[in-house]
């Protein structure tokens, strides 16, 4: 969403404005012997859930009401300056450690649509010592194997908060995988494209997929540094047991920024193939206009020199003239030919 030059620090609004957009709420709050799930009305309704003993996942769909997050900010006693970033679309994934609570703000990534663009969307969840706050740009998210982890009564219904943002987490960089499998399939079948039968529309294709991988790296690069600052945190909020389910999250980010890297190399060196191919078209057509000047230059020295007006030619009083200089000329084109092939020109 944009920001606003000139705004003082923590000024919730979008585009300068307060709004009233739209939102959907979602209260999840369970433990391991119970669990419920309901949407409410307002917001409002989720201010008994900061003090209570079980884990309650509350989830914002939707950044365009600026006064249901700073109701809820107030109420759960956020920073403005973290209620900002999470009205920041923009914002590079981070990870910050404040006084009670963790913030953490990431992108995630889905295929959208039968030409399966990529959609990106920000993400912010505030970890706190009995709850979770997810805020979510729109409706509809990766999180649907969570929830049905939590209703089937998993291990996450044993674990607290921190284990709930792990798992969010582990979906988030799962997804990737989707959209890393999906480039890398798009980056093979160009790079066979442009070997095979390069055309201007490939080149199209070159600029979308690089254009692509920038928004890419951008969003899964600074991840990294997210899960290593989640991992080294000294907040009571990460237990020594969900330590180790983040060290797995990071080994999934290495992978996904290495296969990143990879299709990237493949990207990069797209273009000189598709310069290569343009060069060895060229080349052949050059070739063929070559070898076809090079077999009419004798022969039109050969036309040239009877087309003289000269009155005295041996040649033109001769019966067979005509016959042997069309017999010569022959000879030569003949002669050039096996030329050629012997040389493998042709």
């Amino acid at each position: 969403m944009p920001i606003k030059p000139g705004l003082s620090p923590g000024t919730l609004a979008i585009d300068g404005k307060h709004t009233e957009g739209p939102v959907r709420i979602t209260v999840i709050d369970y433990d391991a012997a119970h669990y419920t799930e309901r949407q409410v009305a307002s917001v409002e309704d989720c201010y008994p859930f900061r003090d209570t003993e079980t884990v309650t996942w509350i989830n914002i769909d939707g950044l365009g009401n600026t006064a249901v997050i700073e109701k809820l900010g107030k109420h759960y006693q956020i920073h403005p300056l973290i209620l900002e970033d999470i009205l920041n679309t923009g914002q590079r994934p981070k990870m910050e450690d404040l006084e009670g609570y963790l913030y953490v703000n990431l992108k995630m990534l889905q295929l959208a649509g039968q030409e399966k663009t990529i959609k990106g969307e920000h993400v912010s969840m505030i970890i706190g010592s009995n709850y979770l706050l997810s805020f979510q740009e729109d409706a509809g998210d990766v999180f649907d194997p969570v929830r049905e982890r939590i209703r089937k009564e998993g291990r996450i219904r044993r674990f607290g908060p921190d284990y709930l943002a792990y798992a969010l987490i582990d979906d988030i960089v799962d997804n990737y995988f989707l959209v890393i499998e999906h480039l890398e399939e798009e980056a093979e079948d160009l790079e066979e494209e442009l070997v095979q039968n390069a055309t201007p529309a490939s080149l199209q294709k070159i600029n979308r997929l690089k254009k692509e991988m920038i928004f890419l790296r951008k969003s899964v690069w600074p991840l990294r540094e997210v899960i290593t600052a989640i991992e080294r945190s000294e907040s009571p909020i990460i237990r020594d047991t969900t330590i180790i389910y983040v060290r797995d999250v990071y080994d999934h980010v290495i992978q996904v920024i290495d296969t990143l890297e990879t299709i990237r190399d493949m990207v990069s060196g797209m273009i000189d193939i598709y310069l290569s191919g343009l060069s060895y078209r060229m080349n052949e057509i050059m070739k063929v206009l070559t070898l076809i000047a090079t077999i009419f230059i004798p022969l039109t020295f050969v036309a040239g020199v009877y087309g003289m007006n000269f009155r005295y030619m041996p040649e033109l009083a001769w019966e067979y003239g005509y016959v042997m200089v069309w017999g010569v000329m022959i000879a030569m084109v003949v002669g050039m030919l096996l030329y050629f092939r012997k040389k493998h020109w042709v």
